[in-house]
């Protein structure tokens, strides 16, 4: 990174001092970015949006993991494997689904397709790993009750009917025991497919099985189906994930016409080590072990290559995105690095699974929409849907959409010019949830940030920025932070466009005496920043405010009076910073630091604004009076970021640790702190 210049104006602009908030209130997305992978662009088609969320809690359920559309796109369906239901969401106003209540089934129901009037729910009854088995129940969506239950004699895991709705198809993956001999293949009994012929009555449908056996090279006599999708052709796909390996069966005559192995990738500058920082320097190969399936055509299908298998040798599979196939078994297009990059340009990627699968694609759909053909990708521990465009040509890059925890389950809905994606996981406030979106015209409007490449071609890394600024010298330039998600503490240089921000360089902070977990930054007059590092409970980290120079290399350490650290902080310290000029604006006169939340010392609902000033070492302090707690759980209040404004007010972000419907308090207050 290169230094940035060290002349100061001596004013902050009006204009300057509301920039921290147009990154995070601009209603619309920003404008083109360079390169052929970008995340935005300034095409005027029609991209997604969000435009509804689903708790799944409103049902009376805990997850959501596979979701399917009724054909008249109205209402979605989706299984929950905790509670064993169908659940049932009226998507008629996209914007606010509404939950229209659940049907029980046996076992743990793993899938749902649709077929006309009818939902086919696959269950898992399996008693045990060694004993698999399984139910399909037949549901009558508009009576809302089972018409059917049918025996499957094995553990199913995916449910597909075919365009022309007269068949359908049944994986039955018969999973392994990953606590037996580590978790290696071969492990009885095999899995198969079923093909179910939808003619007449559901009384009327007959099964008939496909042996997988003896096709891949890996374990052949252990096929572990994992996903099935079928084309036009009644030609079906079925991926055996652990085996790596394809196999086609043509569904009228329930027997295997084709396979081929799923291969290798060779996947260049990726980060592969779990160590708390995100280096893209790694050249890996790993086994493509593909999740869901789905046709982009007659004789094309896209598999998300997610891998679920470490083999003997304690090589990983799964190769980090995506690859177009042929039925030849051709390999038509491979996303390499791309669908990982997309993760990382859009600060989604999970550093706690790079010695794992990175970001890990697991589902995939194709739809038509206003005579576009689209695929969705599904990033599992990216928490993002990424879209590409197939009509013609090689695959094209169109946008990332942000998803809840775990995106497990697509269902496009094209006539609508809907998606709904189901979420499978939830984590701390966050719920497993459906989210869906809808098309608009123009840019994307998310990401608001993502990173521009540097010179080696790499996206910049980032993740959860806590602490923003103006820079004093260029009203299109702004300074973050991230905390302490990552070993290193990092700093940012956000260049602005108009309507979003690109990170152009990240800034290792160096030269600190302890860890340090950064959550303010403020642009210092006279050169340098000063950032705030919050503390913990225990004292081991503790509450510091760090001057650094325009490399963010550490000059000097400032920490709170040892008087007010012994009458009991919490580990909720410094949030924010800010800083007061001096009067000829050459240099900082005082450094102002929110802290989060109560101490012990604070009476009633309050917290302090500590004001340090620069000349004597002088610590004082003021009481703000904290919002009530308005969440219908509960949780607590507190302050996030303060901001100096140009008439010597400050603006100050107060906030609950509420999320998604929870959520109640998310205000900016003015305040006069004389």
């Amino acid at each position: 990174p290169q230094p940035r210049r060290c002349e100061r104006a001596v004013l902050v602009s009006t204009a300057l001092a509301t920039l921290a908030t147009t990154i995070v209130l601009a209603p619309t997305g920003p404008a083109a970015a360079a390169g052929p992978d970008g995340l935005r662009d300034a095409r005027t088609e029609r991209t997604f949006a969000h435009l509804g969320t689903f708790d799944v809690r409103d049902n009376d359920t805990e997850v959501a993991e596979i979701v399917a559309a009724t054909q008249d796109g109205r209402t979605l369906l989706y299984t929950d494997s905790a509670t064993g239901k169908v659940g049932f969401v009226d998507i008629t106003d996209p914007v606010g689904p509404q939950p229209t209540g659940t049907v029980p089934v046996s076992g743990s129901p793993t899938s749902v397709a649709v077929a006309g009037r009818y939902a086919l729910v696959a269950s898992d009854t399996s008693p045990s790993l060694t004993a698999p088995s399984g139910q399909l129940a037949v549901l009558d969506i508009a009576r809302r009750e089972v018409v059917r239950t049918i025996e499957l004699g094995g553990q199913p895991d995916a449910v597909r009917v075919s365009p022309d709705g007269r068949f359908a198809a049944i994986v039955l993956e018969n999973q392994r025991d990953e606590d037996i001999n580590d978790g290696l293949i071969p492990q009885l009994p095999a899995g198969s497919l079923l093909v179910v012929r939808l003619q007449g009555a559901p009384a009327a449908w007959t099964l008939t099985g496909v042996d997988l056996t003896g096709l891949a090279d890996i374990a052949p006599g252990d096929p572990e189906p994992e996903y099935v999708d079928i084309n036009q052709s009644n030609l079906a796909v079925v991926s055996l994930q652990e085996n790596n390996h394809f196999a086609l069966v043509d569904l009228p005559s329930a027997s295997v016409v084709g396979d081929f192995p799923a291969g290798s990738v060779d996947l260049e500058n990726v980060d592969a080590t779990e160590d708390d920082d995100i280096q893209l320097v790694e050249d890996i190969t790993r086994r493509r072990e593909p999740d869901s399936v789905a046709w982009v055509d007659g004789d094309t299908f896209v598999s998300a290559n997610e891998g679920d298998y470490t083999d003997a040798q304690g090589v990983e599979g799964g190769s980090r995105g995506w690859t177009l196939f042929g039925a030849d078994g051709s390999v038509e297009a491979d996303a390499g690095n791309a669908f990982e990059y997309a993760s990382v340009r859009a600060g989604h990627y999970p550093e706690g699974r790079s010695e794992n699968k990175g970001s890990e694609a697991e589902a995939a759909a194709v739809g038509t929409f206003a005579g576009r053909t689209l695929m969705f990708l599904g990033a599992e521990r990216g928490n993002n849907l990424q879209v590409l465009d197939v009509t013609t040509g090689a695959p094209r890059f169109v946008q990332l959409l942000p998803t809840g925890i775990g995106p497990e389950g697509v269902a496009t809905i094209g006539h609508r010019g809907l998606v709904a994606v189901a979420n499978e996981t939830s984590e701390g406030t966050i719920p497993s949830m459906i989210t869906v979106y809808g098309q608009r015209k123009g840019v994307p409007a998310y990401p608001q940030l993502a990173s521009a490449d540097d010179e080696s071609g790499r996206p910049v890394p980032w993740v959860a920025q806590s602490g923003l600024t103006g820079d004093l010298e260029d009203p299109n330039t702004l300074w973050s932070v991230s905390d302490s998600i990552l070993s290193v503490g990092y700093a940012y240089r956000i260049a602005l466009d108009g309507s979003g921000g690109t990170i152009t360089e990240r800034f290792p902070v160096t030269g600190a005496s302890t860890g340090l977990d950064l959550e303010g930054i403020a642009d210092a007059p006279g050169g340098g920043f000063w950032l705030a590092s919050e503390g913990n409970a225990s004292g081991s980290r503790p509450n510091l405010l760090l001057r650094v120079d325009d490399n963010f290399a550490v000059q000097q350490e400032v920490s709170l009076p040892p008087a007010l650290v012994a009458a009991g902080i919490t580990g909720n310290g410094f949030e924010g910073v800010a800083v007061e000029p001096t009067a000829d604006g050459s240099a900082t006169r005082f450094v102002y630091a929110a802290i989060q939340a109560s101490w012990k010392s604070d009476i009633g609902r309050t917290v302090k604004i500590g004001r340090y000033e620069v000349a004597t070492g002088q610590w004082t302090f003021v009481s703000y009076a904290l919002d009530a707690v308005e969440s219908p759980i509960g949780g607590t209040v507190g302050l996030s970021e303060i901001t100096r404004l140009p008439d010597g007010s400050f603006a100050i972000i107060e906030r609950d640790n509420r999320s998604g419907t929870d959520a109640r308090v998310k205000r900016v207050y003015g305040v006069d702190l004389a």
